[in-house]
């Protein structure tokens, strides 16, 4: 998926824990051959083109899909698998698993995880007792800054995504125009218990810029934000000081 993935895993018996670490970094592995479309021999690259149906591909390839087309109808058209004419569902692809990789390690008896890939994180669980897990958001316009911390205190679960241009320039798109999305924003995080959600949030907010964006994340449920604009003006929805710490 062109990007790092991190672990911090804590507690749960040490065999079982260590297994489904080598399982979970095997999926994201498989993840990557499946969905890449640096790869033409992918699957979802040969769905493209026409040479295999959903039906053919992995089962995942359908969830994906599935997932794809609700935060799309979610964000009325925001969010979408298409780019530049194409089939592309990477804006999901890389939320999806990396939730999907903490989640295996939850199951296998670990107490905490979180989970880092390429900057957005699910925390499941504890550090440890009495401990919240805290994510530092990068300032957009000071390097080596942060914006904000976020807590995870009191959750269970709790995802930090942030899309933008400081890491990987003007790489989203306005599904409008199929060119790349011009507003008012350098970065927008999204804090909500799924990854798989807040990942597809973040970007489909970004595309809509300040004003929309803002207005439609405050509709969402279970999910905060803090928007950063190229004019250093922050901008957040209303529950999220509850989640700052």
């Amino acid at each position: 998926m062109g990007t790092v993935f991190s672990f911090d895993v804590r507690g749960g018996q040490s065999a079982a824990v260590h297994a489904a670490l080598e399982d979970a970094a095997a999926g994201l592995r498989r993840v990557d051959e499946v969905f890449s479309t640096y790869r033409d021999e992918s699957q979802i690259s040969q769905l493209a083109r026409g040479e295999l149906t959903v039906g053919e591909c992995d089962p995942e390839v359908a969830e994906v899909l599935e997932l794809a087309a609700e935060a799309e109808r979610v964000s009325d058209g925001w969010f979408s698998t298409r780019y530049r004419g194409r089939l592309d569902p990477t804006g999901i692809v890389k939320g999806w698993a990396t939730e999907r990789a903490a989640r295996r390690l939850a199951e296998a008896g670990a107490v905490g995880v979180s989970l880092n890939g390429g900057g957005d994180v699910q925390l499941l669980g504890t550090p440890g007792a009495g401990r919240p897990w805290r994510v530092g958001v990068a300032d957009p316009l000071r390097p080596g800054g942060l914006a904000a911390v976020v807590s995870a205190a009191g959750a269970d679960e709790l995802a930090v995504a942030t899309s933008g241009t400081a890491e990987r320039g003007d790489h989203i798109v306005d599904p409008r125009t199929g060119r790349s999305a011009v507003t008012d924003l350098v970065s927008v995080t999204v804090v909500a218990p799924r990854l798989t959600w807040a990942d597809c949030w973040a970007t489909a907010a970004f595309a809509m810029g300040s004003r929309e964006g803002l207005a439609w994340l405050e509709t969402l449920p279970d999910a905060e934000a803090l928007l950063i604009t190229a004019g250093d003006e922050v901008r957040c929805t209303g529950g999220l000081a509850a989640r700052l710490g």
